[in-house]
């Protein structure tokens, strides 16, 4: 006898009929065998054997994997409150509080951190966690243009005639253009306004800074940075640093970290030994850097109306259409290269593009190939 189907069922198998149709229909797939240029692994800690020795001497200090319960009850341990304390020294912070992953941390974060009459300003690009955490704040919320500081000083003359707060939101490293946020000038602008500026290092974290630091220095007076693991660091969580008062409001206040079972003990010990890396890692940089220039200089004949200008290892190629962006990227993927089409609306109609992710393991010589094939599919 054929199941009927659930009123909400036939809502659902509508709304994905559509989606087939507009082509942006979203399916899981794994392409193990093909050359690497789609993942955030960006300096190869995923398959670097010697995080993976680093990782079992942390698994072996410590007689748990699992978490036993949320951070305010029975999850919190010795091991997680030193490594935030660790992680925040590196990166010059006063203080560091650990979440689930880096969606959970802005979703915290921006959910709790502005009260009723406050304002949130935020980048249009921003990352969909960000933009979900403000969703569920009670602030009043504004975009201004992407890396557009003349808008955001009309939004923030605009926001403080209103009273309350104000805090800012950007990113470091955008992660579907790959170009730099403007810390310098958005800084300089927070500190004339008295505006708080929240950055999120996600992409930046590993890959820049001195020593994989990020973007965010001490001359920028930042409210609040995130910075994930998930990234270059090969590993899974998030932690949000910022002051001791920070800390405390995130533990009293970000549901995405009061009401969730706490991060095991097995991914914490991942995160000791991504740092750990991290400070050994100065050749995968260089080499990284090196695999950006040689790519952007093989692909400058597109120009920057196909090419959007990044120094960093995410570089995108526009191609209109969710249909002609897949095609693309199929004929990437049947050459062997694995580069991932960014559909709408993950992306604004008709700004559609090939994200190709460098890393440090992907060879000169592959990364050659792929430019050239993109010239040639183009």
């Amino acid at each position: 006898m054929p199941k009927i189907p659930l009123p909400a069922e036939s809502r659902m198998n509508e709304a994905l009929r559509q989606r087939r149709e507009a082509g942006a229909f979203r399916i899981l797939r794994q392409n193990h065998t093909l050359i690497d240029f789609c993942s955030n692994d960006y300096l190869g800690f995923v398959r670097s054997s010697l995080f993976k020795q680093k990782l079992d001497k942390h698994l072996r200090s410590y007689s748990s994997a699992g978490s036993t319960g949320s951070r305010l009850l029975s999850g919190n341990t010795i091991f997680a409150e030193t490594l935030e304390s660790q992680i925040a020294r590196w990166h010059g912070e006063e203080a560091g509080l650990i979440f689930n992953s880096g969606y959970d941390a802005n979703l915290g974060l921006f959910s709790c951190i502005a009260s009723r009459g406050d304002t949130i300003l935020y980048d249009a690009l921003s990352h969909a966690s960000i933009r979900d955490g403000i969703r569920l704040s009670k602030a009043n919320a504004f975009a201004f243009r992407h890396n557009d500081v003349l808008h955001l000083e009309e939004r923030l003359k605009e926001s403080a005639k209103n009273g309350g707060q104000i805090f800012v939101a950007i990113e470091s490293v955008y992660s579907m253009d790959g170009d730099f946020g403007l810390l310098d000038l958005i800084s300089a602008l927070c500190e004339k306004y008295g505006a708080n500026l929240i950055v999120d290092e996600a992409h930046a974290t590993g890959v820049c800074g001195k020593k994989g630091e990020g973007l965010v220095e001490r001359r920028h007076s930042v409210f609040a940075r995130v910075h994930t693991f998930g990234k270059a660091l090969g590993c899974h969580g998030a932690i949000v640093l910022g002051g001791v008062v920070l800390r405390d409001w995130l533990i009293n206040y970000a549901r995405s970290f009061i009401y969730t079972t706490a991060i095991p003990s097995s991914s914490l010990a991942a995160i000791a030994a991504s740092y750990e890396l991290l400070e050994e890692s100065a050749g995968e940089r260089e080499k990284l850097n090196t695999l950006i220039h040689a790519f952007t200089k093989e692909t400058k004949v597109f120009g920057i109306d196909r090419l959007l200008p990044s120094a960093s290892p995410i570089q995108c190629m526009l191609v209109p259409g969710n249909e002609k962006v897949r095609e693309k990227s199929g004929q990437l993927v049947k050459a062997g290269f694995d580069v991932r089409p960014i559909l709408s609306p993950t992306v604004p109609e008709g700004t559609e593009r090939l994200r190709i992710c460098l890393h440090s393991f992907n060879t000169t010589e592959e990364t050659r190939k792929l430019a050239q094939l993109l010239v040639s599919v183009a």
